[in-house]
């Protein structure tokens, strides 16, 4: 069926209503010559050319049904729910999934509180048979590491690594609390009134 006024337009070559194409008062008809659809597209089309003639990264547009986000770090679409909030994005949504953003966390406390990657924590991890270096039981999760100087010794469980640290990760302790599990107390002796001295 013909639309009445219908305008032709030079991009798609299809004759739409005047309510299809932009306002632009050089022209005689005061409409641009191609459909709102068309400049889109010719814009996205400019758009990818110059970010890659630039040698960025090109993002492609994906189609999104209501309710959902595109996450461009694992490329998925998922529902709102899976996207924390961002008040200054302009669909008040973050821009990476909840998931993306807990690999990065993981990837950035790593590399700040013990300058790792994940591959040196799992080739860690690897070398002690996936097990914590102290009970050689429970699974190694934790990286454990000198407090003063920062040094990385070891991957440990949970149970290993807090025991460790509410000894107050002193050497000494350790050994004194190894013989006492063996049934030798340390007890310290009074040498004179307040004043104790522990065995050597």
């Amino acid at each position: 069926m013909d639309t009445p006024n219908a305008k032709h337009c030079s991009g798609c070559g299809r004759d739409l209503s005047p309510e299809a194409f932009a306002k632009d008062k050089n022209r005689r008809d005061g409409l641009q010559p191609r459909c709102r659809e068309c400049v889109a597209e010719y814009g996205a089309a400019y758009y990818r050319r110059r970010r890659s003639a630039m040698g960025k990264k090109v993002w492609e547009k994906v189609d999104v049904p209501a309710g959902h986000k595109f996450c461009r770090t694992c490329g998925e679409v998922k529902p709102h729910s899976d996207f924390h909030r961002h008040r200054k994005a302009s669909d008040g949504l973050a821009g990476r999934c909840k998931p993306c953003r807990a690999v990065d966390g993981r990837q950035g406390h790593l590399k700040r509180s013990y300058n790792l990657t994940e591959a040196q924590r799992d080739e860690m991890i690897a070398e002690q048979k996936g097990l914590c270096v102290i009970c050689l039981k429970a699974p190694a999760v934790h990286v454990d590491h000198y407090h003063e100087t920062g040094r990385v010794r070891g991957v440990l469980c949970f149970n290993c690594n807090s025991a460790i640290g509410k000894l107050g990760d002193d050497p000494g302790a350790v050994r004194r609390a190894a013989s006492y599990l063996e049934g030798i107390s340390w007890k310290p002796t009074l040498v004179a009134p307040g004043v104790y001295q522990l065995p050597s």
